[in-house]
């Protein structure tokens, strides 16, 4: 079956509020694992993660950082504006040039309260955070269909957009917590190894990784490897359509450098396991990418970038995941990058097999969302399996809760 044709109601299960983590541990790696293999399930920890991977196992991370994206404005009658950023404006070729704009940017934003902005208005406000005050201005510049374009605007100018978020927004965290960000959800909902600002929800799977954890890993002799997709609004965007082919998968960029592909081709013979669902849809991304530079040497960025049915189109089915990540390898030489930015669709689901991946370290996932089709994609109905014993054996799901290894 293609996947259009799946029936979101299919994936679901029943995901009482209680068992939805609202917080993190005290201790990240003391979360629970559960491992899937062969059909068996076990669980452990996470600080134990070591005993259940080969010393030939490369293990591949998301570093995106969480940027303060939420954003308030009080009107001057009182009232509270909310300003979601999403996304950079089409004028700018990818997030961190625009992150680096200074004085001002334009950004796709969600707006709570919009009904109440008058339009014309100019919202205004201070900030005043340990040494350094700024004064922030919004605008609204456009409406499209699903989004507001906001300029916004501010002063000290030489201020990056990056810093001014720093000082005046808040983290954003994921709805379905239910509450608001506090002090300790800075660094929590962040995983250490962040580096790169973009995301506006974290790759919740890197959450339950320590320098302990890694020290292990590497006593082990297991490797890790880094790429950069930044997580937009639309993971959590459910999916609303009774059938797939309705529903529009929310693209993300990414970033990738030619050493990762060189050390992925290094591996494609051993075990690579990526850690998060976002790891994983760049890593298999780079595979269709490569089997697009083999069809079209001379693709131009946009041209290679990966769209939602991609993966299942009838061509290119029997090239090898070296072969493929090879030849991406040589459409970046051949076109001077040590490394690229563009956008991934790639939509994982049934019908589905892993390209580059043999297993993923992640979250437990929403029902009827993208990101439980991945999951049944990689466990097929074996998902129900595992999801009915995380319920019955106390693990805490979504983003602040415990994981699993799944193996295909």
């Amino acid at each position: 079956m293609h996947p259009k044709d799946l029936s979101i109601s299919d994936f679901t299960y029943p995901l009482p509020n209680d068992r939805i983590a609202k917080y993190p541990l005290e201790e990240r790696d003391a979360s629970k694992l559960l491992v899937f293999k062969n059909g068996e399930i076990t669980e452990d920890v996470y600080r134990n993660l070591d005993q259940f991977l080969s010393n030939d196992t490369l293990l591949v991370f998301n570093n995106t950082k969480v940027v303060e994206a939420r954003l308030l404005f009080q009107k001057p009658t009182g009232g509270i504006i909310e300003i979601f950023c999403l996304e950079p404006g089409e004028q700018y070729t990818d997030i961190t040039t625009a992150m680096l704009q200074k004085g001002k940017v334009r950004w796709k934003c969600l707006i709570g309260g919009a009904g109440k902005w008058k339009h014309g208005t100019v919202l205004k406000k201070k900030i005043r955070k340990a040494e350094e005050e700024i004064t922030l201005e919004a605008a609204i510049a456009d409406r499209l269909s699903d989004c507001f374009v906001v300029e916004l605007s501010w002063q000290p100018s030489e201020l990056s957009f990056a810093e001014v978020l720093h000082i005046a927004g808040f983290i954003p965290l994921p709805p379905y917590l239910n509450r608001h960000a506090e002090e300790n959800d800075k660094s929590r909902y962040q995983t250490i190894y962040a580096k790169h600002d973009g995301s506006v929800a974290a790759p919740t799977a890197g959450l339950h990784f320590t320098d302990a954890v890694f020290e292990k890993l590497s006593a082990k002799n297991i490797q890790k490897e880094f790429v950069t997709l930044h997580v937009g609004a639309g993971t959590f965007k459910p999916v609303k359509s009774e059938k797939l082919n309705e529903h529009e998968m929310h693209a993300e960029f990414i970033e990738v450098s030619a050493d990762t592909i060189r050390n992925l081709i290094n591996y494609t013979d051993k075990t690579i396991v990526a850690v998060g669902t976002t790891s994983l849809r760049t890593i298999e991304s780079l595979y269709w990418m490569g089997t697009k530079a083999i069809a079209h040497p001379q693709a131009t960025i946009d041209e290679i970038s990966i769209r939602q049915w991609d993966p299942y189109e009838p061509t290119n089915k029997n090239i090898s995941t070296k072969d493929a990540l090879k030849s991406l390898l040589l459409w970046m030489i051949n076109n001077n990058l040590t490394t690229f930015i563009t956008k991934t669709q790639i939509l994982i689901a049934p019908g589905y097999s892993l390209k580059v991946a043999k297993g993923i370290i992640t979250n437990f996932h929403q029902p009827q969302s993208t990101l439980l089709l991945l999951i049944a994609a990689i466990a097929g109905d074996e998902w129900k399996k595992i999801y009915e014993y995380a319920l019955n054996n106390d693990f805490r799901f979504l983003s602040y809760g415990d994981g699993c290894l799944l193996w295909q």
